[in-house]
């Protein structure tokens, strides 16, 4: 019997690349020496942002030279931008205040949304599949919102604005306020956390679900059971990738969305 275990941490080893015919490629280490080391989710994620250059930076030049957007594809990329400003940013943010807010959003979405369909490429893996990456996404999305908090209202304006106004008498004012204050600061800490775990949940799980279909086929190599096992597992396998490719997309839009909700009520407390 196949060491399912031992298969799977060696499949979701981080710093090496699993490529057919039993290719194992080890990823150079050259900072190893003061304790840096790379992983394929760096590289990936390198890749996920060589690829966005490379497809909006034309698109920019594009419409910042005053040519439309020409072709299925560019007016795709232009109708998902359009889409985020105009049902994500301004309703959650405001008209006044979206527009500041775009440049990061979109790259939110772009950066989420191939994250995650380079998990469908075989042998490739997803980012943010890996709790390193979703935490992150979530500690900038958290830097944002109290940022932009701070700035449109202070420092100050921006934790009072936390507390829900509430009349009462001072004495009693003097020890709530605070404990309301502190229990709205880990609030807001938690919500980016739990948008961290939702996100990486929701990847790895498909992920896992389809390792697990696609290993009935190994565990069952040895038996007559393989003639059936086989047929219906691919199927279900595909029928899996397809769905991961709708919550590819679904992913990147609750994550952006969220973020710019998020903002939204830094900025607009009341």
């Amino acid at each position: 019997m196949i060491d399912v275990a031992q298969a799977s941490h060696h499949v979701q080893d981080a710093y090496a690349f699993e490529l057919p015919f039993g290719i194992h490629l080890e990823i150079p280490q050259p900072l190893e020496s003061i304790g840096f080391r790379i992983s394929k989710f760096m590289l990936l994620e390198l890749l996920v942002a060589l690829v966005m250059v490379a497809i909006f930076v034309p698109l920019a030049r594009k419409i910042r030279g005053g040519r439309p957007p020409r072709g299925r594809f560019w007016n795709l990329l232009e109708m998902i931008l359009v889409f985020i400003r105009d049902e994500i940013a301004r309703p959650a943010i405001g008209r006044h205040d979206a527009d500041r807010f775009l440049p990061y959003l979109w790259t939110a979405f772009f950066f989420v949304l191939f994250c995650n369909l380079i998990g469908l490429v075989p042998w490739m893996g997803s980012p943010t599949g890996a709790l390193a990456v979703t935490g992150t996404l979530a500690g900038i999305a958290l830097c944002m919102s109290v940022g932009a908090g701070m700035l449109k209202l202070g420092p100050v304006g921006y934790f009072t604005g936390q507390i829900p106004h509430m009349d009462l008498p001072w004495v009693l004012a003097v020890f709530l306020k605070p404990m309301i204050l502190a229990i709205e600061v880990v609030g807001v800490c938690i919500k980016h956390g739990v948008l961290s775990v939702r996100l990486l949940a929701n990847m790895f799980a498909g992920h896992l679900v389809l390792a697990v279909i696609m290993g009935f086929i190994a565990a069952t190599a040895q038996s007559w059971l393989w003639y059936g096992v086989m047929p219906a597992s691919v199927i279900g396998a595909f029928c899996l990738n397809i769905l991961e490719l709708l919550v590819a997309f679904l992913q990147a839009y609750i994550f952006t969305f969220l973020s710019a909700l998020f903002i939204g009520m830094a900025i607009h407390p009341h």
